[in-house]
Formats: structure tokens, sequence, C-alpha cells
């Protein structure tokens, strides 16, 4: 005979609760497993930056530290909102339903991406995106660099600003009703919670493929970073790009075609889907294949510290092969 808890945790509505009446144990359930959901779908707020920073950390352990660190600040801004809105839900609910409030987010997030993606890059003297292998000629060039450690943590906490279904049920139902302003941040915790489980899962999953490229030690490392400084350049460039455009045109960010799908994230395929998924791999892609090109074809020769990033940077040279020279394997 299972227990009753067992049969309330089934019965939650994760699309549509309603909050009263639920019991801080039913509230913090639900929003541990609506964190386990907004973690593993497509989101443009966590997705694009996990999948940046994990892949330039060549290793499992890099994209689980690369998810854990975003998550931690987003989480912290999840229960700074919950507790501003449980008391001034009305104004909160002005701003979140604020179609352009959203759109100033992006821009903002896309500012910090590309921001981070540009020092990547310029530290190894890459100052053409597309074209690295033009600036990687001379001895004595720095190489690229992983971002700071603490970027991630930067990103979570400026991404968690942004809203959608996930923040509105979080700040409108499940705050408000949690009895008391000394509990109020808890359903921000633990929906930060159940998006960094997530979160810490995927970003291993995209620095195990990265660590599995058949390549030299060194020469993953230089993908890796060439991959993740382009994927964040371009990617921010995007995020800006659609977040200017729906300041300028709103009846842009209301474009969405329903799938029938009763998940959120799933349900309605808008700009969110396109900066997490479409943008996101298509640019991932292209990065990827222009910086394997440009590593195969002895564009470029790392000469690096082939240990993985663990919080400080690394430093060390590129030059391209001598006339007749092969590249070390």
């Amino acid at each position: 005979m299972l227990p009753t808890s067992f049969w309330h945790l089934v019965a939650l509505n994760l699309w549509n609760p309603s909050g009263v009446g639920m019991g801080l144990a039913m509230i913090l359930a639900t929003a541990l497993l609506l964190g386990f959901v907004h973690g593993i779908t497509p989101d443009e707020h966590t997705w694009p930056i996990t999948f940046s920073y994990a892949v330039g950390s060549y290793s499992w352990k890099g994209g689980m530290r690369a998810g854990f660190l975003f998550s931690l600040t987003f989480t912290l801004q999840r229960a700074i909102m919950c507790e501003v809105a449980y008391f001034a839900i009305n104004s909160i609910k002005v701003v979140i339903e604020n179609d352009l409030y959203n759109s100033l987010v992006y821009i903002i997030v896309g500012l910090i991406m590309a921001g981070s993606g540009v020092y990547i890059m310029q530290k190894g003297k890459i100052w053409h995106m597309f074209h690295s292998h033009k600036m990687l000629h001379s001895q004595g060039g720095a190489n690229p660099q992983t971002a700071p450690w603490w970027m991630p943590m930067v990103h979570g906490f400026v991404a968690g600003w942004g809203t959608g279904a996930f923040a509105i049920m979080l700040y409108t139902t499940l705050a408000p009703n949690m009895g008391s302003p000394w509990l109020a941040f808890l359903p921000g915790i633990a929906f930060g919670i159940g998006t960094m489980v997530m979160q810490m899962l995927i970003g291993s999953i995209f620095g195990q493929w990265m660590a599995r490229r058949k390549l030299s030690e060194n020469a993953r490392i230089l993908l890796a970073r060439l991959m993740s400084g382009r994927t964040l350049t371009w990617g921010g460039a995007g995020f800006m790009l659609v977040g200017g455009l729906e300041i300028i045109f709103p009846k842009l960010s209301g474009i969405q075609f329903n799938t029938g799908i009763k998940v959120h994230n799933l349900a309605h395929l808008g700009d969110g889907f396109f900066l997490a998924v479409i943008l996101l791999f298509s640019v991932a892609a292209y990065s990827f294949f222009k910086s394997m090109r440009d590593i195969q074809h002895g564009a470029v020769l790392p000469e690096i510290d082939p240990k993985p990033d663990c919080g400080h940077q690394h430093h060390g040279h590129f030059h391209a092969p001598a006339a007749g020279e092969n590249p070390p394997r």
C-alpha cells in the first residue's frame, strides 16, 4: 500500500497549480518538480548559457560545474523575487506580463554572452571570429582562454530575471500562498534546486561530448575554447538582435505555435524556443565545424596547458607550423 503522500505528489498539477490550500510541503514539492521540468526542457534562459560554458570546459566535470555555478545564482535570484512577490504581487504581475520587459532581458543577457565570448577570443588574439587562422600565424600570441570561473554565476543571476510560465507560477501562485514572509523565498529555492540538478546533468553531457572528440589533448582544448567563444559571441548577438527587434516590432514577441503538449516550454514554441534551440544549435554547429576545420588543416597549432579549467586561467601560446613541419601528435 503506497503512502498517501505519494498519491498527493502524483496528483500535483504542474500545468496550472492553484497554490491555495496546498500546504507548505505540496507547494515546495510543486516548485521542485517545476524546476526539474524547467531545467530539462528547451529554455532560452538556461540552455544557451550552460551549453556555451560546458563545451568550453572540455570535460564532464567542468560541464557539471558550469551548470552548478549558473544555477546557484539563478536560484538566488528566484528566491529574492519570490520574497518580493509576496509583498508586491500586483506590481510584479504588471512587470513580468509586459513583453517589453522580457525583450530588455534578452538584450542584457545577450550583451553579457557576447562580452564573455569576445573575452575568450581576444585573449587568443583572434580578432575575427570567422577567420581565426589569419590571426594565429606568429609566435607569441596568447591562446584563447576559458571564461573566468565566476562568469556563469553572473549569467545565472541576470538570466533569472527573464520571465515565462514558470516565473509567473512561482511569483503569482506559489510564493504568495506560503503564509508567512519568512517562508516566501522557499519556492524560489526549491525551483532553483530542481533547475540546478537538470542543468548539472545537461552540462556534464555537453562537457563529456566535447571530451570525446578524437583529437589530441591540446587540439581538443583549443576546439573547446574556440567553440565556446564563438557560440557565446554569436549567440549573444542573436539574443540582442531578437530583443531589439521585439522592442521595435512588439508583435514579434507574440508569434508562437501551439503544439498541444501540456508541458511548459514545449506547449508554445515562440521566441524562447528559437533562441534556445534553433539559434543555439545553428551557431554551435557552425562554430564546431569551423573550428575543427581550422585545427585539422593546420591553421592553428595549440601549445597549451592540457589541464582542465579549475577556476583559474591557463596561459600558453599558439603558432602555425612552419613550411614542411608536421604538427606533433
